[in-house]
């Protein structure tokens, strides 16, 4: 997986191989489960000798009849994917959890916002974090000990590490998670800002982090995860007079593909602006709550605290 996408109308569009990703748990000493995802790759080497200088055309070595059958493969393993998330939402739900999948490029701060929620949600909403991340544990350590509950999720061992968490990985995640004693879950994605939004892992809400360092014009360039999303932070405000961005135009280009969407502009390290985000955080539990069965709507909780338009 990793090598193809789908686009709005569900349709599938392939680039490369295909690698399965299996996960198994590791038990460790440092306060958090730790699951891997290990991917078997295949060499397929073809070595030619030829003393006659014109080209030869070798195929496609693949395995498919055609690109007809490579496609219907690949909806299946999106359709196997999408039903394994139902069944992770329909676990959720049945213990009244609430599940937000956060998702956003790497380095756009979404750990730092993360562990800014943990601590303001302390004695308010017992939380739980499957942590995403192609190697290290360092990101799972830094919200340790904030009262939450961590489960690892590390993706690499494949052909540079899975880059987005699918169901199967989360249903592993989840346990690692003593979901009774948990109102709300956040799925940190693996650092990516395309593939992670074609994955449904079983969340009741998508949330997005972009940064003002990013740039104005990732949204319009990489569409799908900012359409998405039910919620958006524009992260790292405090660097604006340091940066050439104008948080106008970023702003109206989300809207040209989010229209309504919740637009948080924040700094997480100094804790300006998070204020509605929490208030969108705790809305949208409360929501998952007394609604289990379905998903919350993109506006729930506070509105924009932005008006820059």
């Amino acid at each position: 997986m990793g090598r193809f996408h789908r686009h709005d109308d569900g349709t599938v569009h392939h680039h490369d191989h295909d690698h399965e990703g299996h996960t198994h748990d590791h038990a460790h000493d440092h306060g958090h489960s730790h699951e891997h995802g290990h991917h078997h790759d295949h060499d397929h080497d073809h070595d030619h000798e030829h003393d006659h200088a014109h080209s030869h055309d070798h195929g496609d070595h693949s395995g498919y009849a055609t690109g007809r059958e490579r496609i219907e493969v690949l909806e299946d393993i999106f359709a196997e994917n999408d039903h394994c998330a139902a069944h992770n939402r329909d676990a959720l739900s049945a213990h009244q959890v609430c599940a937000i999948n956060l998702m956003s490029a790497p380095g756009s701060g979404k750990t730092e916002v993360l562990r800014r929620t943990l601590e303001h949600l302390a004695g308010t909403l017992r939380c739980g974090i499957v942590e995403g991340d192609i190697e290290t544990s360092l990101d799972a350590d830094r919200l340790t000990g904030l009262g939450a509950q961590v489960s690892l999720l590390n993706t690499g061992n494949g052909f540079g590490g899975e880059c987005h968490l699918d169901a199967p990985m989360v249903a592993h995640a989840l346990k690692g998670l003593d979901l009774s004693t948990l109102d709300l879950v956040f799925i940190e994605n693996v650092g990516n800002l395309v593939c992670p939004a074609e994955f449904e892992v079983g969340e009741h809400a998508k949330a997005m982090v972009i940064s003002t360092t990013e740039g104005e014009d990732k949204p319009l360039k990489y569409p799908v995860m900012f359409r998405t999303a039910q919620a958006i932070l524009i992260n790292k405000i405090d660097l604006l007079p340091y940066l050439p961005l104008d948080l106008d135009t970023l702003v109206t280009n989300i809207r040209q593909v989010n229209p309504t969407a919740p637009i948080f502009p924040v700094a997480a390290t100094t804790g300006e602006g998070m204020d509605a985000w929490f208030e969108w955080v705790t809305a949208t539990a409360a929501s998952t709550a007394t609604s289990p069965g379905s998903a919350p709507a993109g506006t729930a909780g506070a509105e924009s605290t932005e008006d820059t338009e």
